[in-house]
Formats: structure tokens, sequence, C-alpha cells
């Protein structure tokens, strides 16, 4: 449905706009597309602030909501 999509096309924006439209350079290989994805899904789940998580990363909201 739509609003199962909605989260992961709000993560693809995000991904795309802060790594690959900042950097106008081509990307040289396959290998660089793979760490730059994984290092930015770390960084969003464990350091990106989301405001409709009160201020929080998805882990630490996920560990607030857990305890």
């Amino acid at each position: 449905t739509p609003s199962d999509n909605a989260p992961i096309e709000s993560f693809h924006s995000s991904l795309k706009s802060e790594t690959f439209y900042i950097n106008k350079e081509p990307i040289g290989s396959n290998n660089i597309v793979i760490d730059i994805v994984e290092n930015y899904i770390t960084f969003w789940n464990n350091k990106r602030i989301l405001t409709k998580l009160g201020h929080l990363s998805p882990v630490d909201y996920r560990k607030k909501m857990t305890y």
C-alpha cells in the first residue's frame, strides 16, 4: 500500500540527496556504491536524528520504546 512505501521512499530520497547528488563525479565501481550505501545505512540507523522519532536516531528510538 502507499503508506507502507512512504518510509522507504523517504530513506531513498535522503540517501540520494545526501550522498550521490552532492558528489558530481562519476562513481568508479559497484564496490564504491556498496560502501557508500552501507555507510549511509549505518549513519541513518545510529546517528541521523529524525524529528518524527522525537529527535532520536532510529536505534535510540527503538531502545527507548523497548524499555
